[in-house]
């Protein structure tokens, strides 16, 4: 029962997480691109995607060994 009720918080950390990572990005989108580009503001989940795909496009592979 302790195993299933950490998961659950484990889930509910990593919702949490992924919503105030967002929001940020959410806010910075709509105050400038509109305005900039003249292109349509987004959502908190197009923001949550955004900040998923440039996870996945711009993290870095580098492993620095020092002897």
């Amino acid at each position: 029962m302790k195993a299933l009720e950490a998961l659950f918080i484990v889930i509910g950390l990593l919702i949490l997480s992924a919503i105030l990572l967002a929001i940020p990005t959410m806010l910075l989108w709509n105050w400038l691109l509109p305005h900039i580009f003249n292109i349509p503001g987004i959502t908190l989940y197009e923001a949550i995607g955004i900040n998923i795909l440039s996870g996945i496009l711009f993290k870095s592979n580098v492993n620095i060994k020092k002897d």
